[in-house]
Parts: C-alpha cells; sequence; structure tokens
C-alpha cells in the first residue's frame, strides 16, 4: 500500500470514529490553493475542520507532535476560504480537531490549535 492510499485508509477510519462519537461529516478532501483540509464535520454548533495524523509507532513522536506552524496556518486559511465560498457567515463558530491515531490507537483532540 502507497502513502496516498494509506492516508486515505487512515481518513475512512478517522471519519466512521468521528460519526460514532457524533460529528456529521459535511466533506473530506477539501483542496483549497493553500492546502487540504482531511474532514469539515458538524459537532453541535460548531463547523469543525479536522486533520488527521497517523503513525505507526513513537519514533518521531507522537502523531499531532507532527503538526507544526506551517500547517496550522495552511489549514486556517484553508478553512477561512472554506467559509467564504460556501457563504458561511463571519460569525460561524469553527474549531480545528486532531484525529491522532498511532498503531490502532485513535485519539481525539478537540480545540487542538487554539
Amino acid at each position: 500500500m502507497n502513502k496516498r492510499q494509506l492516508g486515505t485508509q487512515k481518513e475512512t477510519v478517522a471519519a466512521a470514529y468521528l460519526e460514532k462519537e457524533g460529528y456529521e461529516i459535511v466533506e473530506r478532501n477539501y483542496y483549497t490553493r493553500h492546502g487540504e483540509i482531511d474532514i469539515i464535520a458538524k459537532e453541535e454548533d460548531y463547523l469543525v475542520f479536522v486533520e488527521v495524523k497517523y503513525r505507526s509507532d513513537e519514533d518521531y513522536g507522537t502523531p499531532a507532535q507532527n503538526i507544526n506552524k506551517a500547517k496550522i496556518k495552511h489549514l486556517e486559511y484553508s478553512a477561512r476560504a472554506y467559509l467564504y465560498l460556501k457563504g458561511y457567515p463571519d460569525n460561524t463558530p469553527v474549531r480545528f480537531d486532531v484525529v491522532e491515531i498511532l498503531g490502532s490507537e485513535i485519539n481525539l483532540i478537540r480545540n487542538a490549535f487554539y
């Protein structure tokens, strides 16, 4: 399995996990010129932008530790573009979550960046 196929598989696992946690999946793999948003979902009143990170082990840290400031900035710009292009009002409550998958363990980090 190549890296892209593995990423798609783990995003599918993450989406199923989020649905089990009560999230409603709105979109997957949303591309903008600033980058990709893995999953866009709704939970309660929030529109949630979700980054999915997978690692087979912790040799290079946890999956979430591999999200740097540049990636966060790209996610923020992509989220802004999404909100604008889809016509969401400026006061839409948004949140950035991370689903980290370490081996077969899944961890949801709500409000991961702000």
